[in-house]
Protein backbone atom coordinates (compact mmCIF):
# COMPACT_ATOMS: atom_id res chain seq x y z
CA UNK A 1 0.00 0.00 0.00
CA UNK A 2 1.20 3.46 -0.88
CA UNK A 3 1.17 6.33 1.56
CA UNK A 4 -1.47 8.98 2.22
CA UNK A 5 -0.06 12.50 2.16
CA UNK A 6 -1.55 15.87 3.09
CA UNK A 7 -0.24 18.93 1.23
CA UNK A 8 -1.05 22.27 2.83
CA UNK A 9 -1.63 25.20 0.46
CA UNK A 10 -3.82 26.22 -2.44
CA UNK A 11 -1.72 27.43 -5.35
CA UNK A 12 -0.02 26.17 -8.49
CA UNK A 13 3.02 25.27 -6.39
CA UNK A 14 0.93 22.91 -4.26
CA UNK A 15 -0.82 21.57 -7.38
CA UNK A 16 2.62 20.71 -8.80
CA UNK A 17 3.81 19.09 -5.55
CA UNK A 18 0.64 16.97 -5.29
CA UNK A 19 0.73 15.99 -8.97
CA UNK A 20 4.41 14.99 -8.68
CA UNK A 21 3.77 12.95 -5.54
CA UNK A 22 1.03 11.00 -7.31
CA UNK A 23 3.40 10.13 -10.17
CA UNK A 24 5.57 8.09 -7.77
CA UNK A 25 4.78 4.57 -6.61
CA UNK A 26 5.24 5.40 -2.92
CA UNK A 27 2.14 7.63 -2.64
CA UNK A 28 -1.42 6.48 -3.36
CA UNK A 29 -3.51 9.40 -2.12
CA UNK A 30 -2.83 13.12 -1.86
CA UNK A 31 -5.11 15.51 -0.02
CA UNK A 32 -4.60 19.25 -0.46
CA UNK A 33 -5.96 21.75 2.05
CA UNK A 34 -7.50 24.07 1.04
CA UNK A 35 -6.42 23.32 -2.54
CA UNK A 36 -8.45 24.60 -5.48
CA UNK A 37 -10.98 23.01 -7.87
CA UNK A 38 -8.50 22.97 -10.75
CA UNK A 39 -6.55 20.22 -8.98
CA UNK A 40 -9.40 17.70 -8.95
CA UNK A 41 -8.90 16.59 -12.57
CA UNK A 42 -5.49 15.20 -11.56
CA UNK A 43 -7.00 12.84 -8.99
CA UNK A 44 -6.09 15.09 -6.06
CA UNK A 45 -8.50 15.21 -3.09
CA UNK A 46 -9.31 18.83 -2.21
CA UNK A 47 -10.16 19.43 1.46
CA UNK A 48 -11.93 22.62 2.53
CA UNK A 49 -9.66 23.48 5.46
CA UNK A 50 -7.84 26.77 5.82
CA UNK A 51 -4.05 26.64 5.95
CA UNK A 52 -4.26 28.95 9.00
CA UNK A 53 -6.48 26.56 11.00
CA UNK A 54 -3.68 24.47 12.49
CA UNK A 55 -5.91 22.54 14.90
CA UNK A 56 -8.26 21.43 12.13
CA UNK A 57 -5.36 20.37 9.87
CA UNK A 58 -3.76 18.33 12.64
CA UNK A 59 -7.13 16.78 13.48
CA UNK A 60 -7.72 15.87 9.82
CA UNK A 61 -4.31 14.21 9.60
CA UNK A 62 -4.96 12.17 12.77
CA UNK A 63 -8.51 11.14 11.80
CA UNK A 64 -7.53 10.13 8.25
CA UNK A 65 -4.32 8.22 9.03
CA UNK A 66 -2.17 10.63 7.03
CA UNK A 67 1.38 9.25 6.85
CA UNK A 68 3.11 12.60 6.48
CA UNK A 69 2.47 16.23 5.57
CA UNK A 70 4.06 18.67 3.13
CA UNK A 71 3.59 22.33 4.12
CA UNK A 72 3.76 24.45 0.96
CA UNK A 73 3.37 28.18 1.72
CA UNK A 74 5.47 30.47 3.88
CA UNK A 75 2.77 31.82 6.23
CA UNK A 76 1.83 28.52 7.93
CA UNK A 77 5.54 27.63 8.17
CA UNK A 78 6.35 30.92 9.87
CA UNK A 79 3.32 30.49 12.13
CA UNK A 80 4.65 27.13 13.35
CA UNK A 81 2.44 24.59 11.57
CA UNK A 82 5.29 22.06 11.37
CA UNK A 83 5.76 22.40 15.16
CA UNK A 84 2.05 21.72 15.67
CA UNK A 85 2.16 18.54 13.58
CA UNK A 86 5.28 17.42 15.45
CA UNK A 87 3.46 17.88 18.76
CA UNK A 88 0.93 15.28 17.52
CA UNK A 89 3.67 12.94 16.23
CA UNK A 90 2.78 13.53 12.58
CA UNK A 91 5.85 13.84 10.34
CA UNK A 92 5.73 17.13 8.45
CA UNK A 93 8.25 18.23 5.82
CA UNK A 94 9.19 21.87 6.24
CA UNK A 95 11.13 24.08 8.65
CA UNK A 96 9.89 24.69 12.18
CA UNK A 97 8.95 28.19 13.33
CA UNK A 98 12.50 29.06 14.41
CA UNK A 99 14.15 28.01 11.15
CA UNK A 100 11.42 29.62 9.00
CA UNK A 101 12.68 33.02 10.18
CA UNK A 102 15.17 32.83 7.33
CA UNK A 103 12.22 33.92 5.20
CA UNK A 104 10.03 35.56 7.83
CA UNK A 105 12.60 38.20 8.73
CA UNK A 106 14.94 39.70 6.16
CA UNK A 107 16.99 41.09 9.06
CA UNK A 108 17.41 37.57 10.55
CA UNK A 109 18.64 36.31 7.17
CA UNK A 110 21.01 39.24 6.58
CA UNK A 111 22.54 39.01 10.05
CA UNK A 112 23.03 35.25 9.67
CA UNK A 113 24.83 35.82 6.35
CA UNK A 114 26.94 38.61 7.82
CA UNK A 115 28.05 36.45 10.75
CA UNK A 116 29.11 33.63 8.45
CA UNK A 117 30.62 35.53 5.53
CA UNK A 118 27.96 34.52 3.01
CA UNK A 119 28.05 36.85 -0.02
CA UNK A 120 25.05 39.18 -0.20
CA UNK A 121 24.28 42.84 -0.91
CA UNK A 122 25.46 45.45 1.60
CA UNK A 123 22.47 46.59 3.64
CA UNK A 124 21.04 48.64 6.49
CA UNK A 125 17.84 48.16 8.51
CA UNK A 126 15.48 50.96 9.57
CA UNK A 127 12.25 51.25 11.53
CA UNK A 128 11.97 55.02 11.07
CA UNK A 129 10.88 56.74 7.85
CA UNK A 130 13.04 59.85 8.23
CA UNK A 131 16.23 57.89 8.94
CA UNK A 132 15.53 55.52 6.03
CA UNK A 133 14.95 58.52 3.73
CA UNK A 134 18.23 60.12 4.84
CA UNK A 135 20.07 56.88 4.08
CA UNK A 136 18.57 56.70 0.58
CA UNK A 137 19.51 60.32 -0.08
CA UNK A 138 23.06 59.64 1.09
CA UNK A 139 23.48 56.44 -0.95
CA UNK A 140 21.61 57.47 -4.11
CA UNK A 141 19.99 55.18 -6.67
CA UNK A 142 19.66 52.51 -7.96
CA UNK A 143 18.86 50.99 -4.57
CA UNK A 144 16.61 48.20 -3.27
CA UNK A 145 13.88 48.69 -0.65
CA UNK A 146 12.42 45.61 1.11
CA UNK A 147 9.67 45.36 3.71
CA UNK A 148 11.28 43.28 6.47
CA UNK A 149 8.42 40.80 6.93
CA UNK A 150 6.25 38.75 4.60
CA UNK A 151 4.60 40.61 1.71
CA UNK A 152 3.77 37.77 -0.71
CA UNK A 153 6.67 38.66 -3.01
CA UNK A 154 5.40 42.20 -3.49
CA UNK A 155 7.31 44.00 -0.71
CA UNK A 156 10.44 44.61 -2.79
CA UNK A 157 11.10 47.71 -4.87
CA UNK A 158 14.12 47.94 -7.15
CA UNK A 159 14.26 51.73 -7.27
CA UNK A 160 16.14 53.16 -10.25
CA UNK A 161 15.69 56.75 -8.96
CA UNK A 162 15.77 58.31 -5.48
CA UNK A 163 12.17 59.43 -6.01
CA UNK A 164 11.06 55.82 -6.56
CA UNK A 165 12.95 54.72 -3.43
CA UNK A 166 11.35 57.41 -1.26
CA UNK A 167 7.92 56.58 -2.68
CA UNK A 168 8.49 52.93 -1.71
CA UNK A 169 9.43 54.02 1.82
CA UNK A 170 6.27 56.14 2.00
CA UNK A 171 4.15 53.16 0.96
CA UNK A 172 5.72 51.01 3.68
CA UNK A 173 5.97 53.47 6.58
CA UNK A 174 3.29 56.10 5.93
CA UNK A 175 0.62 54.25 3.92
CA UNK A 176 1.21 50.96 5.84
CA UNK A 177 0.72 49.05 2.60
CA UNK A 178 2.24 45.88 4.04
CA UNK A 179 0.90 46.21 7.58
CA UNK A 180 3.09 44.64 10.23
CA UNK A 181 5.47 43.31 7.54
CA UNK A 182 6.50 46.94 6.97
CA UNK A 183 7.30 47.85 10.58
CA UNK A 184 10.91 47.93 9.45
CA UNK A 185 12.72 47.93 6.12
CA UNK A 186 15.95 46.53 4.79
CA UNK A 187 17.67 48.81 2.28
CA UNK A 188 20.22 47.08 0.07
CA UNK A 189 22.76 47.98 -2.55
CA UNK A 190 21.62 47.30 -6.11
CA UNK A 191 23.39 44.29 -7.63
CA UNK A 192 23.98 43.87 -11.37
CA UNK A 193 23.69 40.47 -12.99
CA UNK A 194 21.37 37.63 -13.98
CA UNK A 195 19.17 36.24 -11.24
CA UNK A 196 18.60 32.54 -10.69
CA UNK A 197 16.86 30.31 -8.17
CA UNK A 198 18.66 27.41 -6.48
CA UNK A 199 16.41 25.19 -4.37
CA UNK A 200 17.55 22.34 -2.14
CA UNK A 201 16.05 19.54 -0.09
CA UNK A 202 17.63 20.09 3.33
CA UNK A 203 18.02 18.00 6.46
CA UNK A 204 20.22 19.85 8.90
CA UNK A 205 23.71 20.03 7.39
CA UNK A 206 22.83 17.64 4.55
CA UNK A 207 21.30 18.95 1.35
CA UNK A 208 20.38 17.82 -2.15
CA UNK A 209 20.25 20.59 -4.74
CA UNK A 210 17.75 20.81 -7.59
CA UNK A 211 18.32 22.12 -11.14
CA UNK A 212 18.40 25.92 -11.20
CA UNK A 213 15.66 28.01 -12.77
CA UNK A 214 14.98 31.66 -13.55
CA UNK A 215 11.82 33.47 -12.51
CA UNK A 216 10.36 36.59 -14.16
CA UNK A 217 9.22 38.94 -11.38
CA UNK A 218 7.99 42.00 -13.27
CA UNK A 219 4.39 42.03 -14.47
CA UNK A 220 4.93 42.95 -18.11
CA UNK A 221 7.10 42.10 -21.11
CA UNK A 222 10.65 43.40 -21.07
CA UNK A 223 10.75 43.36 -17.25
CA UNK A 224 8.45 46.36 -17.03
CA UNK A 225 5.81 47.12 -14.41
CA UNK A 226 5.57 46.28 -10.71
CA UNK A 227 7.13 43.29 -8.95
CA UNK A 228 4.82 40.29 -8.67
CA UNK A 229 5.00 36.86 -7.10
CA UNK A 230 6.35 35.67 -10.48
CA UNK A 231 4.98 35.60 -14.04
CA UNK A 232 6.79 32.54 -15.37
CA UNK A 233 9.99 30.54 -15.17
CA UNK A 234 12.23 28.16 -17.07
CA UNK A 235 15.00 25.63 -16.53
CA UNK A 236 17.86 25.17 -17.28
CA UNK A 237 19.40 28.66 -17.27
CA UNK A 238 22.18 28.28 -19.84
CA UNK A 239 23.62 31.75 -19.27
CA UNK A 240 24.56 30.75 -15.69
CA UNK A 241 27.75 28.66 -15.87
CA UNK A 242 28.05 25.44 -13.87
CA UNK A 243 31.06 26.99 -12.11
CA UNK A 244 28.77 29.73 -10.76
CA UNK A 245 26.29 27.12 -9.49
CA UNK A 246 29.12 25.17 -7.85
CA UNK A 247 30.38 28.35 -6.16
CA UNK A 248 26.86 29.12 -4.93
CA UNK A 249 26.57 25.65 -3.39
CA UNK A 250 30.00 25.94 -1.78
CA UNK A 251 29.81 29.54 -0.50
CA UNK A 252 26.09 29.94 0.15
CA UNK A 253 24.03 26.76 0.59
CA UNK A 254 26.62 24.75 2.53
CA UNK A 255 27.64 27.48 5.03
CA UNK A 256 24.06 28.66 5.61
CA UNK A 257 22.66 25.19 6.35
CA UNK A 258 25.64 24.48 8.63
CA UNK A 259 25.27 27.85 10.39
CA UNK A 260 21.61 27.21 11.15
CA UNK A 261 22.46 23.89 12.80
CA UNK A 262 25.37 25.42 14.73
CA UNK A 263 23.21 28.30 15.96
CA UNK A 264 20.43 26.05 17.21
CA UNK A 265 17.88 26.66 14.43
CA UNK A 266 18.47 23.65 12.15
CA UNK A 267 16.66 23.85 8.83
CA UNK A 268 14.65 20.92 7.49
CA UNK A 269 12.60 21.28 4.33
CA UNK A 270 13.03 23.18 1.08
CA UNK A 271 15.56 26.00 1.20
CA UNK A 272 15.15 28.44 -1.68
CA UNK A 273 18.14 30.63 -2.47
CA UNK A 274 17.31 33.58 -4.72
CA UNK A 275 20.71 34.43 -6.18
CA UNK A 276 22.34 36.84 -8.59
CA UNK A 277 25.43 36.14 -10.66
CA UNK A 278 27.50 39.30 -10.21
CA UNK A 279 30.96 40.13 -11.54
CA UNK A 280 32.21 39.16 -8.04
CA UNK A 281 30.47 35.78 -8.06
CA UNK A 282 27.02 34.67 -6.89
CA UNK A 283 25.37 36.66 -4.10
CA UNK A 284 22.16 36.13 -2.13
CA UNK A 285 19.14 38.32 -2.88
CA UNK A 286 16.83 36.43 -0.53
CA UNK A 287 16.13 33.11 1.12
CA UNK A 288 12.75 31.44 1.23
CA UNK A 289 11.80 28.61 3.57
CA UNK A 290 9.83 26.72 0.90
CA UNK A 291 9.53 25.94 -2.80
CA UNK A 292 9.48 29.01 -5.03
CA UNK A 293 6.42 29.74 -7.10
CA UNK A 294 6.52 29.59 -10.17
CA UNK A 295 9.93 27.86 -10.06
CA UNK A 296 8.42 24.66 -8.61
CA UNK A 297 6.23 24.30 -11.70
CA UNK A 298 9.28 24.05 -13.98
CA UNK A 299 11.70 22.24 -11.63
CA UNK A 300 9.58 19.34 -10.35
CA UNK A 301 8.61 18.22 -13.90
CA UNK A 302 12.34 17.48 -14.35
CA UNK A 303 12.35 15.00 -11.43
CA UNK A 304 12.81 11.41 -12.64
CA UNK A 305 12.76 9.75 -9.20
CA UNK A 306 9.89 9.25 -6.72
CA UNK A 307 9.33 12.53 -4.83
CA UNK A 308 7.37 10.91 -2.01
CA UNK A 309 10.02 8.24 -1.45
CA UNK A 310 12.73 10.90 -1.33
CA UNK A 311 10.90 13.04 1.22
CA UNK A 312 9.94 10.04 3.34
CA UNK A 313 13.65 9.11 3.48
CA UNK A 314 14.46 12.65 4.62
CA UNK A 315 11.79 12.48 7.31
CA UNK A 316 12.89 9.09 8.64
CA UNK A 317 16.68 9.41 8.62
CA UNK A 318 17.16 7.44 5.41
CA UNK A 319 19.22 8.35 2.36
CA UNK A 320 17.01 9.99 -0.27
CA UNK A 321 17.44 9.60 -3.99
CA UNK A 322 16.64 12.54 -6.24
CA UNK A 323 17.40 12.20 -9.96
CA UNK A 324 16.72 14.77 -12.66
CA UNK A 325 16.24 15.03 -16.42
CA UNK A 326 19.24 17.18 -17.36
CA UNK A 327 18.75 16.80 -21.11
CA UNK A 328 15.46 18.59 -21.69
CA UNK A 329 14.11 22.06 -20.91
CA UNK A 330 11.00 23.17 -19.07
CA UNK A 331 9.16 26.48 -19.37
CA UNK A 332 6.03 27.80 -17.69
CA UNK A 333 3.91 30.91 -18.25
CA UNK A 334 1.53 32.40 -15.67
CA UNK A 335 -1.89 33.74 -16.62
CA UNK A 336 -2.91 36.45 -14.15
CA UNK A 337 -6.07 38.48 -13.57
CA UNK A 338 -6.15 41.95 -15.09
CA UNK A 339 -4.86 44.53 -12.62
CA UNK A 340 -2.48 42.11 -10.85
CA UNK A 341 -0.60 42.78 -8.58
CA UNK A 342 -2.12 46.09 -7.43
CA UNK A 343 -5.86 46.08 -8.30
CA UNK A 344 -6.85 42.52 -9.08
CA UNK A 345 -10.07 42.21 -11.11
CA UNK A 346 -11.52 38.78 -10.31
CA UNK A 347 -14.13 36.77 -12.18
CA UNK A 348 -12.52 36.02 -15.56
CA UNK A 349 -13.65 32.72 -17.09
CA UNK A 350 -10.83 30.23 -17.50
CA UNK A 351 -10.54 29.14 -21.13
CA UNK A 352 -10.66 25.48 -22.11
CA UNK A 353 -7.15 24.69 -23.30
CA UNK A 354 -6.59 21.95 -25.85
CA UNK A 355 -3.67 19.86 -24.65
CA UNK A 356 -2.90 16.40 -26.03
CA UNK A 357 0.75 16.31 -25.02
CA UNK A 358 1.90 14.28 -21.97
CA UNK A 359 4.79 16.72 -21.50
CA UNK A 360 2.45 19.71 -21.02
CA UNK A 361 0.44 20.44 -17.90
CA UNK A 362 -1.72 23.18 -16.41
CA UNK A 363 -1.19 23.96 -12.75
CA UNK A 364 -4.04 25.94 -11.19
CA UNK A 365 -3.69 28.63 -8.54
CA UNK A 366 -6.37 31.28 -7.98
CA UNK A 367 -9.51 29.58 -9.29
CA UNK A 368 -12.97 28.76 -8.04
CA UNK A 369 -16.05 27.26 -9.72
CA UNK A 370 -19.34 28.66 -10.89
CA UNK A 371 -22.19 27.65 -13.23
CA UNK A 372 -25.18 25.41 -12.66
CA UNK A 373 -23.03 22.28 -12.58
CA UNK A 374 -20.20 24.07 -10.77
CA UNK A 375 -17.97 23.09 -13.66
CA UNK A 376 -16.86 26.49 -14.96
CA UNK A 377 -13.54 27.61 -13.50
CA UNK A 378 -13.26 31.34 -12.84
CA UNK A 379 -10.41 33.48 -11.56
CA UNK A 380 -10.60 34.51 -7.92
CA UNK A 381 -7.08 35.76 -7.27
CA UNK A 382 -4.10 37.48 -8.89
CA UNK A 383 -2.18 34.58 -10.36
CA UNK A 384 -4.68 32.17 -11.89
CA UNK A 385 -2.80 29.30 -13.54
CA UNK A 386 0.48 28.31 -15.15
CA UNK A 387 0.95 26.39 -18.40
CA UNK A 388 4.15 24.29 -18.29
CA UNK A 389 5.79 22.17 -20.92
CA UNK A 390 8.90 20.06 -21.35
CA UNK A 391 10.73 19.94 -24.69
CA UNK A 392 14.16 19.12 -26.11
CA UNK A 393 15.26 22.77 -26.08
CA UNK A 394 14.18 25.99 -24.38
CA UNK A 395 13.20 27.42 -27.75
CA UNK A 396 10.96 24.42 -28.46
CA UNK A 397 9.42 24.66 -24.97
CA UNK A 398 8.75 28.38 -25.41
CA UNK A 399 7.21 27.84 -28.86
CA UNK A 400 5.00 25.03 -27.54
CA UNK A 401 3.68 26.93 -24.50
CA UNK A 402 2.84 30.08 -26.43
CA UNK A 403 1.17 28.09 -29.22
CA UNK A 404 -1.19 26.68 -26.56
CA UNK A 405 -1.92 29.99 -24.80
CA UNK A 406 -2.12 32.16 -27.90
CA UNK A 407 -4.71 29.77 -29.40
CA UNK A 408 -7.36 30.67 -26.80
CA UNK A 409 -9.21 33.86 -25.94
CA UNK A 410 -8.26 35.13 -22.47
CA UNK A 411 -10.52 38.12 -21.65
CA UNK A 412 -9.85 39.40 -18.14
CA UNK A 413 -6.46 37.68 -18.01
CA UNK A 414 -2.97 38.71 -19.13
CA UNK A 415 0.41 37.04 -19.48
CA UNK A 416 3.96 37.87 -20.46
CA UNK A 417 5.02 36.94 -23.98
CA UNK A 418 8.77 36.77 -23.29
CA UNK A 419 9.29 34.08 -20.64
CA UNK A 420 12.68 32.52 -21.34
CA UNK A 421 13.81 35.34 -23.64
CA UNK A 422 16.94 36.11 -21.60
CA UNK A 423 18.23 32.61 -22.34
CA UNK A 424 17.34 32.78 -26.03
CA UNK A 425 18.97 36.08 -27.02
Amino acid sequence: MGQKVLVVGSGAREHTIAHTLLKGASVDDVYVAPGNPGMVADGIHVIQLSESNHAALVDFAVQNDIDWVFVGPEVPLIEGLVDDFAASNIPAFGPDKQAAQIEGSKTFAKELMQRHGVPTAAYATFSDFDKAKEYVEAKGAPIVIKADGLAAGKGVTVAMTEEDAIRALEEIFLDHRFGAAGASVVIEEFLEGQEFSLMSFVRGKEFWTMPISQDHKRAYDGDKGPNTGGMGAYSPVPQIAQSVIDEAIDKIVRPVTAAMVDEGTPFNGILYAGLIATADGPKVIEFNARFGDPETEVVLPKLTSDLGAGIWALLTGGTPEFTWDDQRATLGVVLASDGYPTNVIKGAHIPAFTIDDPDTHIYYAGVTTTGEQGDQLIANSGRVLLVETTADTLQAAQDKVYAIIDAVETPGLFYRHDIGAKALK
